[in-house]
């Protein structure tokens, strides 16, 4: 009997729970699991929540009639959950107002935290001081410190541009030419009390500038491994046995508007199965640790295994590097800017993608998008056949490749 971590049990749940014409024979064969397992855990989640009679095609022609008791339960259910709904859309609707009017208000301010504090404060009698903050994600404290400080920052403006006009007064003596030590050291010397970063902040803030006729150059330094890592692999992504040569990557999940997920993966070349995977609304390190951690904890043990990518800097980074150290795992990177040095994982992203999004733009949302991804990996596994295992999925090869390696 195999054991499963609650969080693929909340997964599978949540997987099942998000569309009605789901049903317990068709989600437990894409997750591998018996319909009567994923039922007792819908059960026991909706126990946990408080009850609430089951809905499926599938439940309804297998269990018996509902009681007038549960009947009775239901509605009053449903009667709740429509009063927390009609509460939930007030609120959202005089959100949206806020929204609609802070929009318009900010469009032309540079400060934000002064826009919002100044936001607040001219609109506190029709929404209220804690119904603004919470909307625009300001602490009640910082607003009202902001409000008690509103003389200091008058005081502080007028000195500001009284400074400002002695500011320009040398600069135009100099024809323009002096900058900010300059312009301090002249201050300095006519008796203002006053440092070079308060004379650089003024300038910033009134369009002051020195002459610059120097070109700024900008250039990137990317962080190097503390070796220079070799690719093992020479476009080879055949295995002849599992746990011993893996490739990954990092692709792009596009959801709602503008934003992004990222989808950080481990396949074992011999099977093409996906061993381990990580998913977050980052690019941080941890990001591709996760995933080869997940990839430890699913084979046991990664010591001596091959892991190629690409030169991204989340797999250039020295902690991931130590990390690899700490698992006895190779690493392997082919060249900068070559995408068919690391296909397998290339040609994987591009089938999840194709797939799950089916001509689509992008995913309805950062949930939507989670539970596409996990029902989809989890199929891929399985069920799924690849070309590469004579169309079998990843684990029935692997699985088979096992029996056969056992009767020799």
């Amino acid at each position: 009997m195999r054991v499963y971590s609650p969080e693929f049990k909340a997964d599978a749940v949540a997987l099942y729970l998000s569309d009605p014409s789901h049903t317990f024979e068709g989600i437990g064969k894409d997750l591998g699991i018996s319909r009567e397992t994923l039922r007792n855990w819908v059960r026991a989640e909706r126990a946990r929540r408080g009850g609430g009679s089951t809905t499926s095609t599938e439940t309804t022609q297998v269990d018996s009639p509902p009681m007038a008791e549960e009947l009775q339960a239901e509605n009053e259910a449903l009667r709740q959950e429509l009063a927390a709904a009609r509460k939930e859309m007030q609120k959202l609707a005089i959100e949206r107002d806020i929204l609609r009017k802070a929009t318009k208000f900010f469009r032309t301010r540079d400060d934000l935290v002064t826009s919002r504090c100044q936001f607040i404060e001219d609109h506190h009698h029709a929404f209220g001081v804690k119904r603004l903050c919470q909307v625009l994600e300001v602490a009640r404290s910082s607003f009202y410190k902001w409000r008690a400080g509103r003389a200091a920052r008058v005081a502080r403006e007028r000195a500001d541009v009284a400074l400002a006009e002695r500011i320009r007064s040398v600069h135009a003596e100099w024809d323009g030419t002096y900058g900010r030590p300059r312009i301090t050291a002249e201050l300095c010397e006519e008796g203002e009390r006053v440092n070079h970063k308060r004379v650089g902040r003024v300038m910033r803030k009134f369009g002051i500038a020195g002459l610059r006729l120097r070109k700024r150059q900008v250039t990137t330094v990317p962080e190097p491994s503390a070796t220079p890592v070799p690719d093992l692999l020479g476009r080879d992504f055949t295995a002849s046995a599992p746990n011993t040569k893996y490739v990954g990557d990092i692709t792009y999940l596009p959801v709602g508007d503008g934003e992004f997920l990222y989808l950080a993966t481990v396949i074992d070349c011999f099977s093409r199965r996906l061993v381990g995977w990580s998913i977050a609304d980052h690019m941080r390190t941890s990001l591709v640790t996760d995933a080869l951690r997940a990839a430890g904890r699913a084979r046991g043990s990664l010591a001596g295994a091959v892991f190629h990518s690409d030169h991204g800097a989340q797999y250039t980074s020295h902690e991931f590097a130590a990390f690899c150290r700490e698992l006895g795992v190779r690493q392997s990177m082919g060249t900068v800017g070559t995408s068919a040095d690391n296909a397998l994982a290339e040609s994987f992203n591009a089938a999840l993608k194709r797939e799950t999004l089916r001509g689509a733009r992008r995913y309805d949302g950062a949930r939507a998008c989670r539970l596409a991804v996990f029902r989809w990996t989890t199929r891929y596994n399985t069920r799924r056949r690849h070309s590469a295992n004579g169309q079998q999925a990843p684990i029935a090869y692997e699985q088979q490749s096992a029996t056969l390696t056992l009767a020799a």
